[in-house]
Order: C-alpha cells, then structure tokens, then sequence
C-alpha cells in the first residue's frame, strides 16, 4: 500500500472513530462530569500514547525533543483537550451527526485559512471559489442538522 493510500484509510478510520468518540464521551460527561471524562479521555489516550512509544522507539527521549522544540508545536497538544471537551459537552446537546457536521465545517473553515497563508509553515493552496462554495455548504449542512 502506497504512503498516500495508507494516510487516506488512517484519516478514514479517524473519521470512523470521531463520530464514536462523541457519542462515547458525551454519555461518559453526563455520568461523571465533562471535565472528569476529558481528564479521563486525556489519561487514557496518554497511557496509550506512551505505551507504544516505548514498544516502537523503546524510549521517551523524542517527547523530550518534542517539548524543547518551538512551544507554538505544543498546540495540538492544547487543542486535543479542547476538541474533547467540546464534543463531551456538544454531543449529548445536540447529537453526533451534529457535533460531528460543526466540528468539519470549522475544521474545514480553518484549514482553508491555514492553506491559504501558509500559517505553521505548511504550503500555501489558493483558496478558490469551489472552495468557497464547498465550505460554505458544509456550515448550511452543518446548520441543518440541528432540526429534529
């Protein structure tokens, strides 16, 4: 398997586990609170985390890299915590299908932000207009799934 196709079933797969991911810690947040199940997502996924760091690399040495590196890096740390947190809060308000529609279209809003100026030294992509059109659908589709 290519790296490209690899990357696309893994991002796949991610989506798969998002929409369960939200329906898991919503109930998780009703039972015992939205910041205890963050906590718990958080240790859970760091326990997880370093377990097969220390199977793959047989060290922690590369956190220590990680964390002397550029601290703007250590923002998708921050925003894991924030993204859980909102969907522990959001799903069992609004629904998966919802949660998980506002979640993309801002996703999707950012990225083009991001694309557009190169922000975290990745490569620019012009935004066009289908861009655009395609963005702005998911935020009217995102909206209308809010209708019961």
């Amino acid at each position: 398997m290519s790296s490209t196709a690899f990357a696309a079933v893994l991002a796949f797969a991610a989506g798969l586990g998002g929409a369960v991911q939200i329906a898991v810690q919503g109930r998780l947040g009703d039972r015992v609170g939205s910041l205890e199940a963050v906590t718990t997502a958080t240790v859970v996924g760091a326990t997880i985390a370093i377990a097969a760091l220390l199977v793959a690399r047989r060290s922690l040495a590369g956190v220590g890299d990680a964390v002397g590196g550029p601290k703007w890096q250590l923002l998708g740390g921050a925003m894991s915590v924030f993204i859980v947190l909102a969907i522990t809060v959001a799903g069992p308000r609004i629904g998966v299908v919802a949660t998980t529609a506002f979640l993309i279209a801002a996703q999707f809003s950012v990225a083009a932000l991001i694309d557009r100026y190169g922000w975290f030294g990745v490569e620019r992509v012009p935004v066009t207009w289908p861009r655009v059109v395609g963005i702005a659908l998911l935020a009217i589709g995102a909206a209308l799934t809010l209708r019961r």
